[in-house]
């Protein structure tokens, strides 16, 4: 029976059509349909909080309709104390005027507007009915609870989460577990909208067991049986109500449901409801200043035998729902780490313009330079602005974990590409004019530099191989050994590909871009300064600096929504790799000071370097 409202008065007059109808097939909007509709009109009784009304049949023909046989009288009314078993918003009862004896009479018929829903009445209470049987009921699962640590206060949002729950037959069931009163107190979410919660209240009352109710509210994209008894459904909703420890994080409620029976059972072949309060939810919550992601785990458990038709196999609860105090610390960092992104990719630019005011002033020390590793500084810029040319002009494929409005994100993403653009620029000019330099040499000199340059590319090709194979052993292993967890690509976590782990392998190459220097310096022996202090100690603590950053993540938190800066996927970071990195920048900036110090040879023992004197010729004329 779905009511439409008419008319609502100030002097508490009221009028409804009351359609009725197949809400399993129709949903909540029903077809205006005259002969199973009533139009009824009434007036709210403030004394005994009820509103009464008299309700009349529609007539109608292919033609024309009419309203008569006022004969039906309904009664509406708000309760006051909700209960395990009852927590309908609205209750009623519609009955004919009509004589025992007459023709279309029929009795009182009760009816309730569904459970659990966000209609909540003035001064609406709740009884706790089975808090005695459900604290015998869990007592022996509370004392095996809890890790230490604090919990989450229980007027918190943080007591509400989404989950994934799972058994054997049902693999895909999504939904929600929220309070609804805590104690006394109704649970409203005030924090979400930026309002504290009073959560002095509990410490005013001395409680760390607090009596709780919840609903659990499940569903699934296709029809399912929670037994071979049960009905076909695609969703199903828990009532429940027991006690929370917030000492220990525990939760144990005893739960009710609806369940269907399936046809061969009833007496007229047709399908029937009743409710099922044998059932029994577990859930503990991880500690709030946990600095692991630990999930909320939990059971619905069917207390009845396994022989009785109405048990079901355990649920599995899981969920990855946030703190609100991990949400805010994760907006702070995101907030930094653009920050730390914008700074990172400007100093790049900064010290390459610097690069190319040295080589300006000292042209000559262009050919000393590195061709393979202005190459690979030049594709380490290229290759990111080639997978991702749209975002120059539309951000399509954003991280979408910002929780305001201004697209703050997205804005940053553009910056940094139109910075990365800036930065490719500057390093192929500078790569065109090592090149320029070389070919413009007609020395002896220009095949000595090339002839250098391809042992550095001999050497480094084979190594940079050799370390994209083993990033694919890797890869390849971890697929094999992956989680079951990790499979869920719904539940938010994904796999990282093959691609991504090339990608990452590309980072630690980048970090490692004055190799190819360094061993250029050594086949050739120069001791130009080639590179200007500020561009290659700059540029290495532009690259060192993420995985700086990570360590302290990793101390601080080791979870996160997302990444902005110092991304997994474009690089190695773990406590290991941030080390090894770290220190193997340092020592590549140092070797470099030393070849243009005191000689590319400079690293060797003093019997293997060999000297190499250039003189210049001046050009003899014809006559001479």
């Amino acid at each position: 029976m779905n009511f439409n409202k008419i008319e609502c008065l100030e002097d508490g007059r009221v009028r409804f059509l009351l359609a009725f109808g197949d809400f399993g097939r129709n949903g909540y909007q029903l077809n205006f349909e005259p002969n199973v509709t009533l139009v009824s009109e009434g007036r709210w009784d403030g004394k005994k909080r009820r509103l009464n009304m008299v309700a009349c049949r529609i007539f109608s023909d292919w033609d024309e309709g009419f309203v008569g046989e006022c004969l039906i009288r309904l009664s509406l009314r708000f309760p006051s104390t909700w209960t395990l078993r009852n927590r309908s918003s609205v209750v009623g009862e519609l009955w004919s005027s009509r004589s025992v004896n007459e023709a279309g009479y029929f009795g009182r018929v009760a009816f309730s507007s569904t459970k659990n829903k966000n209609i909540r009445a003035a001064g609406l209470g709740y009884e706790y009915m089975e808090i005695e049987n459900t604290k015998r009921s869990c007592a022996n699962k509370t004392m095996q609870k809890g890790e230490g640590g604090k919990y989450p206060n229980a007027l918190s949002s943080d007591m509400r989460f989404d989950m994934l729950v799972t058994n054997k037959k049902v693999t895909d069931l999504w939904g929600y577990s929220s309070p609804l009163f805590v104690d006394s107190r109704l649970y409203q979410l005030s924090t979400i909208f930026g309002e504290e919660a009073d959560f002095s209240w509990q410490e005013k009352q001395n409680l760390s067991v607090i009596n709780v109710s919840y609903v659990l509210s499940l569903a699934s994209s296709h029809d399912f049986k929670l037994s071979s008894e049960h009905m076909q459904i695609k969703s199903f909703e828990i009532s429940a109500e027991g006690t929370y420890d917030s000492e220990r994080g525990h939760l144990c409620m005893t739960g009710c449901m609806y369940v269907g029976v399936t046809p061969k059972q009833t007496r007229w072949g047709n399908s029937s409801s009743s409710m099922d309060c044998e059932i029994l939810v577990d859930i503990q919550y991880p500690p709030v200043n946990a600095r692991n992601v630990n999930p909320v785990k939990g059971t619905i458990e069917s207390t009845r035998d396994k022989s009785d038709r109405l048990y079901f196999e355990s649920f599995e609860i899981l969920s990855r729902s946030i703190y609100s105090g991990q949400a805010k610390e994760s907006i702070w960092r995101m907030d930094l780490e653009i920050t730390m992104v914008l700074i990172s990719s400007t100093l790049s630019c900064i010290f390459l313009g610097l690069q190319l005011l040295h080589v300006k002033r000292h042209a000559d020390v262009l050919p000393s330079i590195s061709v393979i590793m202005l190459i690979v500084l030049t594709l380490g810029h290229l290759i990111p602005l080639l997978l991702n040319f749209e975002a120059l002009f539309i951000s399509r494929n954003t991280v979408n974990f910002y929780f305001d409005s201004d697209g703050w994100l997205e804005v940053n993403e553009v910056l940094v590409r139109v910075i990365t653009m800036v930065a490719f620029l500057l390093e192929f000019r500078l790569l065109q004019l090592a090149w320029s330099a070389r070919s413009s040499d007609d020395g002896s000199q220009k095949n000595n530099l090339w002839a250098c340059d391809k042992k550095v590319l001999y050497l480094s090709l084979p190594m940079y191989i050799g370390g994209g194979l083993i990033a694919w052993f890797v890869h390849l292993s971890r697929k094999s050994y992956r989680s079951p967890l990790l499979r869920n690509r719904r539940f938010g976590y994904k796999q990282q590909s093959f691609w991504g782990d090339l990608k990452s392998y590309a980072g630690l190459i980048l970090d490692g871009f004055l190799v190819p220097q360094i061993l250029f310096n050594l086949f050739f022996g120069s001791k130009e300064k080639a590179l200007a202090p500020p561009f290659y100690v700059g540029t290495t603590f532009v690259r060192l600096l993420p995985h700086a950053y990570d360590l302290y993540r990793s101390r601080s938190s080791s979870w996160s929504f997302s990444y902005i800066y110092a991304d997994p996927k474009l690089d190695y970071y773990s406590t290991t790799w941030d080390v090894i990195i770290s220190v193997g920048g340092v020592i590549f900036v140092v070797l470099i000071y030393l070849q243009q110090r005191y000689g590319g040879r400079c690293l060797l023992l003093k019997r293997f370097w060999q000297r190499f004197a250039y003189e210049k010729v001046s050009a003899a004329g014809p006559d001479e």
